[in-house]
């Protein structure tokens, strides 16, 4: 998946044109600016959701990667159901790395709940997400998206509707999540050059 947020819209349009097709994006704000320019593609919500912007990002995102609890879940489940999005796609945010800073399920936490979200009737749990840890070489983060397949796989031996899906890997160690098992990788620095702050 192509990593779009800050990018403009126009040179989104070039990426589109060139065959990337599924964008993701941070902020619902910028999806929303983004989408109605690039027809034809699939957007995946990849930063946190505020539950008060759920029912948008509903509404606009194909997928959401960021599920990082329980109550969110529900929520999205229940509006998924009153705006005709059933079933939506998403992904179960595990903070493998027990990171205080990062959001997500802690795997024990996951592995308690995981009946429960699996039993929601309008999501579809495609599979897990996870942001790694910053380090200094790719080979670092190796540990981060074992500890994720691993995850899943006990995961979906309890829960057989889980999917297999592990989207973890970004721009500088990409090529060590595909080796854990990655199925979407978030790139983009690599497609886009550095990102523009402020």
């Amino acid at each position: 998946m192509a990593v779009s947020k800050t990018v403009p819209a126009a040179r989104l349009a070039s990426a589109v044109a060139a065959g990337l097709t599924v964008l993701g994006e941070n902020r619902l704000q910028e999806a929303e600016s983004k989408a109605p320019q690039l027809p034809g593609v699939t957007w995946h919500l990849i930063g946190p959701l505020q539950s008060n912007k759920a029912r948008r990002a509903v509404e606009l995102f194909d997928v959401i990667e960021s599920v990082d609890s329980v109550d969110l879940a529900r929520r999205l489940d229940r509006l998924a159901g009153e705006v005709g999005r059933a079933p939506m796609d998403v992904y179960l945010q595990a903070n493998v790395d027990r990171d205080e800073a990062k959001a997500g399920f802690r795997p024990d936490d996951m592995e308690t709940e995981i009946a429960a979200l699996g039993a929601l009737p309008n999501l579809n749990l495609v599979g897990l997400m996870t942001v790694g840890r910053l380090v200094g070489s790719p080979e670092e983060a190796r540990p981060t998206f074992r500890r994720l397949r691993e995850l899943s796989e006990r995961l979906r031996r309890a829960v057989p509707g889980l999917g297999a899906g592990l989207s973890m890997g970004m721009t500088d160690d990409y090529e060590v999540a595909i080796e854990e098992g990655a199925t979407v990788i978030r790139v983009g620095r690599a497609l886009f050059g550095a990102r523009r702050t402020g």
